[in-house]
Order: structure tokens, then sequence, then C-alpha cells
């Protein structure tokens, strides 16, 4: 039985929705099974259909949950006004914080239905994950470890940060991975200071050399970050990564099931700020991970009456960001318990000097 497709259903039923049409890539593979690129899922209280073309057809048919039809019409507005005249649907949920409006106007122009924004339904469904899912996205970040460990031992004075971003990539898909979860990112010397900075095509810069990056394993991504130093650390330096470091974990103590998202973000944010950084710290401390490497729930100073949930997969990730000069971020990923965190981010946090 596809548990996911029960609850949504249940979910459409709480909020007076006869039928949905899903057209979010991930949440489409989420609900069925299988991820597809052309067309959308039809699902009310009684059927579920992948609509779909050609290409996709006998795929679909081997990896899609059973509970779905797999249906490749000549006419997909056609097909689907009569699904809904057959199924007497008069309220339709669409994903409206997705779809485009050049999607929404070509259904409203031909489907004589009740629209309902489907709003954050399926946003919170993915924000809990299951058994599955948390294994896949624990692979994930075994992949993410092994590559840590892989770089460090190759780097060397005159490698760039283009191709330690590139041997990153490459080292995860060659050991299981589907890709990387973004772009990556490797940041030294005083681009360090950019928390998203792009790789350059130079040497590595003495300094702070800051690597954020993930792989995605069957669907669900990982996300890590590590600053280690090229050359020797100063005592400034140092002093900047243990406060990094003594937030993070900090904030790591006081994660689990019931805490306030806002509340874990403060704990970190007011010991960076206490130390001399006040104002360093721009972005939110953690966010959620899965099918997006930026999910539900948000561990930030902006995230009002949100309380964390066992089973929600999240970033802890403070840094401390000096324009014109360095910066530094220290990032886990891990779930969510009753207990407290279940860290999936194996990879050292000693402060690391080469060459």
């Amino acid at each position: 039985m596809n548990t996911k497709l029960s609850a949504f259903r249940a979910l459409l039923n709480k909020n007076e929705t006869d039928a949905a049409i899903i057209t979010d890539e991930m949440n489409i593979g989420y609900l069925c099974g299988y991820y597809y690129t052309d067309g959308y899922l039809y699902i009310d209280s009684e059927s579920a259909y992948i609509i779909t073309d050609s290409r996709y057809d006998a795929e679909a048919k081997v990896h899609a949950s059973t509970e779905f039809s797999v249906i490749v019409p000549k006419n997909r507005n056609e097909f689907l006004k009569e699904l809904i005249g057959n199924h007497s649907v008069k309220t339709l949920g669409f994903e409206n914080r997705s779809m485009t409006v050049a999607q929404y106007n070509g259904f409203e122009r031909e489907l004589n239905v009740d629209f309902v924004p489907l709003g954050l339904m399926l946003t919170e469904m993915r924000a809990v994950k299951t058994p599955d899912e948390i294994a896949k996205i624990k692979r994930a970040q075994e992949i993410t470890d092994l590559a840590f460990s892989h770089i460090l031992s190759i780097m060397h004075p005159t490698m760039t940060e283009t191709e330690v971003a590139l041997e990153l990539s490459y080292y995860m898909q060659k050991n299981g991975a589907g890709g990387a979860s973004f772009n990556i990112v490797a940041v030294s010397g005083e681009a360090s200071a950019y928390p998203h900075g792009m790789c350059r095509p130079i040497p590595l810069s003495a300094g702070f050399l800051t690597m954020d990056f993930g792989c995605m394993y069957d669907h669900y991504l990982s996300d890590m970050t590590r600053t280690v130093v090229v050359g020797k650390a100063t005592s400034e330096m140092k002093h900047l990564y243990q406060t990094v470091l003594t937030a993070q974990e900090r904030a790591l103590e006081v994660i689990r099931e019931g805490a306030d998202c806002k509340a874990v973000d403060s704990v970190a944010r007011e010991y960076i700020d206490g130390n001399g950084y006040r104002g360093a710290f721009g972005h939110s401390l953690g966010h959620g991970v899965g099918l997006y490497v930026h999910e539900s729930p948000n561990l930030s100073p902006n995230t009002l009456g949100k309380t964390l949930v066992a089973g929600n997969v999240v970033t802890v990730e403070p840094g401390i960001y000096l324009p014109g000069k360095y910066g530094c971020r220290i990032e886990d990923m891990g779930a969510v318990t009753k207990e407290g965190f279940d860290n999936f981010t194996h990879s050292t946090k000693e402060l690391i000097e080469l060459f």
C-alpha cells in the first residue's frame, strides 16, 4: 500500500478538495515512486493516474506504485476533462507555489472546476521523513563524508578552486551518487567570506578554504560544509573557527522533537554575537533536506511558532563572514529524534592546516 498516497488523500479530504493535479517533478516522484519530467499526476479519492508521454510509459509501469495507472493520452487536457466529469470533481487542488502562471492559465481555460491552492500541503508532508527516506539521505551523506576524506588526501598547493569542486563531484558520482546536490562551493582566501561564493579557476589562496557540497542518492540529497586552512592559521583564525564550532555544538545539544526552530537558531546566533562577531552571521542556522536541498523546516530567526518533529532532517550550519578578510562555516546534517539529534555527518571538525 502506498502510504504517502493515502496520507495525501486524507489531507485532500480534510481540505474538502475533490481531486488534485501534481506538476512539481519531485512531488510527482514522492507520491508515485517514479520521477519523470513531462506530465503530471491526477489523484482523487478513488483513482490515481500518471499522465505522461510514450518516452516514460514502459518505465513508469515498472517503477511506479501499482496504485497509479499510467496513461499516455493523445490529448492530455481532453483526458483530464473526461476524468473530472466522470468523477464529478467540483474542486481541484493545484500546486500554487510551483505551478507557472502559463500552466495555471492553460488548466483554467480547459477545466470547469474551482481551483484550490494546495499551499504547503506536500511541503509539510515531505518534512517528516520515513525510515526509507532517512536511509537514502544517510547513504548520500556517507558518500559525501568519503569525498571529504578523499579531497584532503589529494589536495596540493597549485590546485584551483574549480578543480576542488570538480574532484568532489567526480568522486561522489564514482562512488554511487547520482550527481551533486547543488553547485559545489569551494572558495578560499578572501572569497571564503562569501557564503555561497563561486569557484574560481585560480590556485587556492592562503587562509580559510570553505567547501560546501553534497550528493544525490536515489533522488535524496546530502549537504555538508567543512572549512580548512590553506597554510598556517593565525590566532585570530583559530578563535573564529572555534567560535563557529562551539556555536554549532551548542545548537546540536538543544535539537530534539518539540524544540522551537527560532530558539535553536538563537542558541548559535547569540553565542557568535557574544564572542565579538555580532552581525557576521547573516544566514539562518539550518534548513530541511530531502528531495530538495532546501526544504521545511527552517532553523531561522524568522521562523515563528514552528517546532521540530521527529523525522525532520535538518542542517546545522553556523558561519562567520568578514568581508575583505575571510569566512568560515561548519555544517552537519541529521535527523531530529524524540531524544535529540541523529547526526549523519561524521567528517572531522578539528581545525585542519594544509601545506
